[in-house]
């Protein structure tokens, strides 16, 4: 058994796009009209036959409760992993991407957390 897909809650999937590839890195893989929204998947370029993450759509009544209070405690939606979290946290500023926690290691562990812009705080974590 493995993973084969993720999902990030979203609340404007061109928004996520944009953000989710041009400043995180990620890129498109599947993209199916599905109605006003689409089935829209991104991939690590290092690894594009991975995990994919969906972009979905927070339409669903308790989606955005949800997040809401996620954010208002300051809990990560996911995490996703990087060599080094000092490193990836400066591109990410440079891009002017907004961060909730600056790094910080705890045993052999290092994490930051950052807005997302489509509703989310993510992660990142390095060990």
């Amino acid at each position: 058994m493995r993973i084969n897909l993720s999902s990030v809650y979203v609340d404007d999937q061109d928004k996520a796009l944009r953000f989710y590839t041009g400043v995180l890195g990620f890129v498109k893989k599947t993209e199916i009209p599905l109605g006003e929204a689409r089935w829209l998947t991104v991939v690590s370029p290092e690894d594009p036959e991975g995990t994919e993450l969906l972009l979905e759509p927070d339409g669903h009544p308790a989606t955005k409760p949800f997040k809401e209070a996620l954010v208002a405690d300051g809990v990560p939606l996911t995490s996703f992993a990087v060599d080094d979290v000092e490193k990836e946290h400066e591109r990410l500023r440079e891009l002017g991407v907004i961060f909730t926690q600056a790094p910080l290691t705890m045993g052999g562990v290092t994490t930051a957390v950052f807005d997302d812009t489509c509703g989310n705080l993510i992660q990142i974590a390095s060990q």
